[in-house]
C-alpha cells in the first residue's frame, strides 16, 4: 500500500507538474454555524486536492461537524456528493471551506467503496447500495441537525445518487438538489472511459475492461440495467428545487444537455461566461459554477450572473 500511494503521489505530481506538498489550511475557529463568519477556512486547488485524494480522503476541516447546529439565515445543513473515481477530500477542496466561512453546515459521505477502492477510489459500488447509504446518511444529519430538510450537491455520479434517492421517496428530505455536470440521465460507456483516462494521474490507472467490473461505473451508462429501470419514470418529484449546472465541454456526462432534468432550472456555465472553456471534472474547481451554487442555496435571484474569471480546468 505505501509503495502503491507513494507511486500515485509520484505520478500525479510528474503529471500536472504541482507539488502534492499543498496542504490543507486548519480552521482557527470551531465550525458552528454561529461562529462561521468569522472562521477562515482556506479554499484549495488542484495541488490540494491530489494531496487529499492520498492523505485526506475522508475529511475536510469543519466538514462533519455533528455538533453544527443550521442558522436562521442557512437552516439546511448542505450535504456533499462526490463523483466516480474520487473521494469528499478531493472533490470538494474548494466548495466545502467557502460553505463554511458563509455560515452554513457542510456535511459529505464516501459512498461507493469497495474492496478495490483501496479506502479512495469511491463511487464503484453499485448505485442502488450507494442511493441507500445516502439515504442513511441524510437521516443521520437531519437528526444531528435538527433540520427536516436538506441541501444537496452532487458532482456527476453524485447528481444520480441524490436524484435516485429524491425519487425513491426522499424529495420530502430535500430542499436544494444541486447538480454539476451530474449522470441523472445516464451517460454512453465512452464518456465513462474518459472520465477513467483523466482521472487516471489521480490513481485510478485500471484498464478499460478491468473498470467495466465496477457496477457503479457501468450502470451509469444508458442501457444498463439500472438505468434503463430508472428512466423509465419521468416524474420529477415536487418538493425540491432543482438545478442542474453543465459545460459544453463536458466529454464524460455526454451529450451535455442531456444533464438537464424537464422543468428545472438547467444552467449552462458559457451561457454565463462564453470563454469558459472548463471540462466535466474541472467544475469542481470552477468559479462560475460556484457562484451559481452558491446563488442557487441562498434561493438567489434567477437573473444572478457570476464573475467570468477563475476558469476550471479543461478536463
Amino acid at each position: 500500500m505505501k509503495r502503491l500511494i507513494r507511486s500515485i503521489t509520484c505520478t500525479v505530481a510528474a503529471s500536472l507538474g504541482l507539488a502534492v506538498a499543498a496542504g490543507v489550511t486548519a480552521p482557527i475557529a470551531p465550525a458552528d454555524a454561529a461562529s462561521s463568519s468569522t472562521t477562515a477556512y482556506r479554499e484549495g486547488g488542484i495541488g490540494t486536492a491530489i494531496a487529499n485524494f492520498v492523505v485526506s480522503p475522508a475529511s475536510l476541516p469543519g466538514v462533519n461537524d455533528w455538533s453544527c447546529r443550521p442558522s436562521a439565515a442557512h437552516p439546511q445543513p448542505v450535504i456533499l456528493e462526490h463523483a466516480t473515481f474520487v473521494n469528499l477530500g478531493s472533490n470538494f477542496v474548494k466548495l466545502a471551506p467557502r460553505l463554511l466561512n458563509q455560515g452554513y453546515c457542510v456535511f459529505a459521505e464516501n459512498y461507493g467503496l469497495t474492496a478495490t477502492s483501496l479506502g479512495r477510489i469511491g463511487g464503484l459500488g453499485a448505485v442502488t447500495n450507494s442511493v441507500a447509504s445516502f439515504g442513511r446518511f441524510v437521516d443521520r444529519v437531519r437528526a444531528a441537525t435538527g433540520s427536516a430538510k436538506v441541501d444537496v450537491v452532487g458532482h456527476s455520479q453524485g447528481g444520480l445518487i441524490a436524484y435516485a434517492y429524491i425519487k425513491s421517496g426522499g424529495a420530502s428530505k430535500v430542499d436544494d438538489y444541486i447538480s454539476w455536470g451530474g449522470s441523472q440521465n445516464g451517460t454512453t460507456l465512452s464518456g465513462l472511459a474518459s472520465l477513467a483516462s483523466a482521472l487516471g494521474v489521480l490513481g485510478f490507472a485500471e484498464t478499460f475492461a478491468a473498470f467495466l467490473q465496477a457496477p457503479g461505473v457501468t450502470d451509469q451508462a444508458r442501457g444498463s440495467a439500472f438505468m434503463t429501470r430508472f428512466l423509465a419514470d419521468h416524474t420529477v418529484p415536487a418538493g425540491p428545487d432543482y438545478v442542474t449546472i453543465q459545460t459544453r465541454y463536458d466529454t464524460v456526462v455526454t451529450p451535455y444537455a442531456s444533464q438537464s432534468i424537464p422543468g428545472t432550472r438547467n444552467l449552462v456555465v458559457q451561457n454565463y461566461c462564453p470563454g469558459d472553456r472548463v471540462g466535466h471534472v474541472g467544475l469542481f474547481l470552477d468559479e462560475p459554477t460556484l457562484q451559481l451554487t452558491l446563488n442557487a442555496l441562498a434561493g438567489g435571484p434567477s437573473s444572478f450572473r457570476p464573475t467570468c474569471s477563475g476558469y476550471g480546468p479543461a478536463l
